[in-house]
This record gives C-alpha cells, sequence and structure tokens, in this order.
C-alpha cells in the first residue's frame, strides 16, 4: 500500500477525493429536492400534480 502513495501525491489524491464527494454530495440533494416526495423545504404535497394543475378551470381571455 505504501508504494501506491509513491506514485500518487496523497495531498492531491485527497484535495480531488473530498472535492468529488462533495460535488457527488450537492447533486444528490439536489435531486432530491427537485423531486415531490423528497424535497424537505417546501414539503410534500407543495407541487401539485401536472393533472390536477391542467383541470384547474381558467378564466376565459378577454378578446
Amino acid at each position: 500500500m505504501w508504494r501506491l502513495w509513491l506514485i500518487f501525491d496523497p495531498r492531491r489524491t485527497l484535495v480531488a477525493l473530498a472535492t468529488f464527494l462533495f460535488v457527488l454530495a450537492l447533486l444528490i440533494h439536489f435531486i432530491l429536492l427537485s423531486t415531490d416526495r423528497f424535497n424537505w423545504i417546501e414539503g410534500p404535497g407543495a407541487n401539485p400534480p401536472a393533472a390536477a394543475a391542467a383541470s384547474v378551470n381558467q378564466p376565459d381571455k378577454l378578446t
């Protein structure tokens, strides 16, 4: 195992790993926030389903 650290610089490797994990965590959290079920900021049911939103009666346009 020690020979592996002779090939790779430990500081660069650990910084790259931490950066990758941070970006991955942000990506996962934003994906979860975009769903209705796992959105912990707005809560469940904040965004009505598309069928319910389409069935709302819209007033006629004035022509």
